[in-house]
């Protein structure tokens, strides 16, 4: 019996969309389509390579519209929101394509009389892309142009709250002339995903998602020698230091807090202020919180959307409760915000005072839209309660100091350090985490390492 996905919306609690998952022995069938497209493309010159996947992203751009609308219905992120995913999709994927060229080619080894010595890097074979619903093109597209570029197969497993992003993927790259079954996507539940791992076929498995699933990933990746890529969790704090400009950070660690109700892996969850800033930066934070517009995502003037499912959502509200009941202040009024419902994924954004790390909101990720603050004294003690955490993606400090932000930032265990910018990746820039944040790297020239191997080339030209 065939079974479904079925992608219920949280805008209204429909069915967006529905469609067969396909079966283990159907999975694997593509896995041996792809081994055998990808020794056709390993063939293709990096520059046609270009050539090709510019044109798959012209036509996903061409298509932003509706792939803007869809984003909303399937996950819930405001319509006056969803073009900047394009937009952001549109940055990494050109940059990861212009720079293929120069990180792809062969690395010299240096003169030696008689030889010719160098380096090449190869493609590993089939990719398994695994990404999630809450930037569902963002996450998926730091792995799938890149390990196409370098010459590899891709498959890829969409959340199945975001089917229709795997398919927009095809018909881009169809459009586009990428060979047949180069690219494709799967339908498939979580145990089928974790028996393709485990099987022959799969070269390399990029996961985004949280840490539980992350550590499946890792559980079925080990019975082979494969590589793994692993973007889970964060509990990504900043540093407000005496001397920053406080309008500046107010507004930005607002926006990196509850941007798409705060389900980001690198989203503002706690907030370290400096006691000498600490009640402007409290009242300021508050007053702009209050200001946001929840309510349903299709309409224009709606800056904060429904969580992605009610259960998300009173997740929140349990680690909300725990907290003011273990003595943390409530600052914002809840009253202001008649969309947010006990029983929906509709909740309204909250600030949380007089909070410690004994609360679960200050050291578990909440991907909510919640955010403690904490006042501090000292740039050791925002040092010391940053680190305090299982979790490492990006870190922030938000000061006038660059020599002092320098110096901090080399002692916080985190990915990636910002000063006076969070909640942002630069596709020029190594994006990583540690601790239980993940491991491996995707974006930059050092995004292309983990999609190839090296293979040495050792020739004696005079004998």
């Amino acid at each position: 019996m065939t079974q479904t996905l079925k992608c219920i919306s949280p805008v209204d609690g429909s069915v967006y969309v529905e469609r067969p998952l396909a079966t283990g022995e159907e999975a694997r069938a593509a896995v041996r389509r792809a081994r055998a497209a990808q020794v056709e493309w390993k063939k293709i010159p990096v520059a046609e390579r270009q050539t090709v996947l510019s044109r798959a992203v012209d036509e996903f751009v061409g298509n932003a519209d509706g792939i803007s609308s869809e984003i909303s219905w399937q996950m819930g992120r405001p319509v006056s929101q969803t073009p900047g995913e394009v937009r952001g999709f549109e940055e990494r994927a050109r940059h990861m394509i212009r720079i293929a060229p120069a990180v792809l080619a062969d690395m010299d080894a240096g003169p030696k009389a008689g030889f010719h010595r160098f380096i090449r890097r190869e493609p590993l074979g089939v990719v398994f892309v695994i990404a999630p619903w809450n930037f569902p093109y963002l996450t998926a597209v730091n792995s799938v142009i890149p390990a196409l570029m370098a010459g590899n197969a891709v498959l890829l497993k969409h959340s199945a709250q975001t089917p229709l992003c795997a398919e927009r993927f095809a018909a881009a790259f169809a459009a586009a002339g990428l060979p047949e079954n180069l690219f494709q996507f799967l339908h498939i539940g979580h145990e089928e995903a974790l028996g393709l791992i485990a099987s022959d076929g799969v070269d390399f498995v990029a996961f985004t998602g949280s840490v539980p699933a992350g550590r499946a990933v890792q559980a079925a990746a080990s019975k082979r020698f494969i590589g793994v890529g692993l973007e889970l969790g964060g509990k990504d704090p900043g540093y407000v230091r005496s001397d920053a400009n406080l309008d500046h950070a107010v507004e930005s660690l607002v926006d990196g807090a509850f941007f798409n109700a705060g389900q980001s892996c690198c989203g503002i969850e706690r907030i370290y202020v400096h006691q000498d800033v600490y009640p402007r930066f409290v009242d300021a934070a508050v007053a702009l919180v209050e200001q946001y517009r929840l309510g349903n995502p299709i309409e224009p003037d709606t800056n904060l959307g429904p969580m992605v499912r009610t259960s998300a959502a009173d997740f929140v509200r349990g680690q909300i409760d725990e907290a003011l009941t273990a003595g943390a202040t409530a600052a914002v009024d809840s009253s202001k915000f008649p969309a947010d419902a006990p029983g929906t994924p509709y909740l309204a954004p909250q600030i949380l005072l007089d909070v410690d790390h004994s609360m679960r909101v200050m050291t578990e990720e909440s991907f909510g839209p919640v955010a403690g603050i904490m006042k501090v004294s000292s740039d050791d003690e925002a040092v010391a309660l940053m680190n305090d955490s299982e979790f490492g993606l990006t870190a922030s400090i938000w000061t006038r100091d660059e020599a002092a932000a320098l110096e901090i930032g080399d002692r916080i265990a985190t990915g990636t350090w910002f000063m006076n910018r969070c909640d942002y990746l630069d596709p020029a820039l190594a994006w990583t985490g540690v601790k239980d944040s993940g491991r491996g790297c995707t974006l930059s020239p050092m995004g292309y390492e983990q999609l190839t191997r090296p293979k040495s080339f050792h020739l004696r030209v005079k004998v």
